[in-house]
């Protein structure tokens, strides 16, 4: 037991935080959505009615979705740009160490695509899973509204063209593209003692990489 949790305890510890914070979405979007309800006089939802309710997986489908997607765009973004003294980039051709390009070059020899870019296929698959989910749940949470309003849903077509579900992407797409890019330029010239998303104390600001 002691093994498994030096072999696991940063996606042990990350992992619940996940849990205990989308318990407290559940928690506070189960009492949001009920007050939502109130005002438009309907029912109130049980917690495990909310949990399979639309307006619980959109919220939820819709911060999954950015998250995947500017990790994917990360790591593909990384693969062919540079920034200088960033912690968070590859480090340019005349940094590199000699274990460094010996690694390159192992790396260039593998064949198969999978294995050259099965982390990318799977967080772009991440993303386009949970933008289905999200989009096909804005779609009945926004529906079940215009029902409740006493108006006809609205098929495919034309809520492609509402912004609902573009103003619930969009607003989460350009904040996880701030975030990264905070994290890119923030290792240039800051440092955390011991992170391996930080370049050493005595690094100057000009090295590129966190090795």
């Amino acid at each position: 037991m002691k093994k498994f949790w030096s072999d696991n305890a940063l996606s042990i510890v990350l992992m619940i935080f996940f849990f205990v914070l989308w318990a407290g979405q559940a928690i506070s979007g189960w009492a949001v959505h009920n007050q939502e309800l109130e005002e438009l006089k309907q029912r109130s939802l049980s917690l495990g009615e909310y949990l399979l309710s639309s307006h619980f997986w959109s919220t939820t489908t819709e911060n999954w979705e950015s998250e995947f997607l500017q990790m994917a765009a990360f790591v593909v973004l990384t693969v062919y740009l540079r920034q200088r003294g960033s912690a968070e980039s590859n480090p340019y051709p005349e940094e590199e160490t000699k274990e460094q390009r010996e690694k390159n070059r192992r790396d260039s020899a593998v064949r198969g695509f999978w294995k050259r870019n099965s982390l990318t296929v799977t967080l772009f698959g991440l993303f386009f899973i949970s933008l289905l989910l999200h989009f096909v749940s804005s779609m009945r949470n926004f529906n079940h509204e215009r029902l409740a309003q006493g108006h006809d849903p609205l098929p495919l077509g034309e809520f492609l063209k509402e912004p609902t579900f573009w103003f619930e992407s969009a607003q989460n797409w350009q904040s996880e593209f701030l975030a990264v890019t905070a994290i890119v330029v923030l290792t240039i010239f800051l440092r955390q003692i011991g992170s391996s998303q930080s370049k050493a104390l005595d690094d100057p600001n000009e090295k590129t990489g966190d090795s």
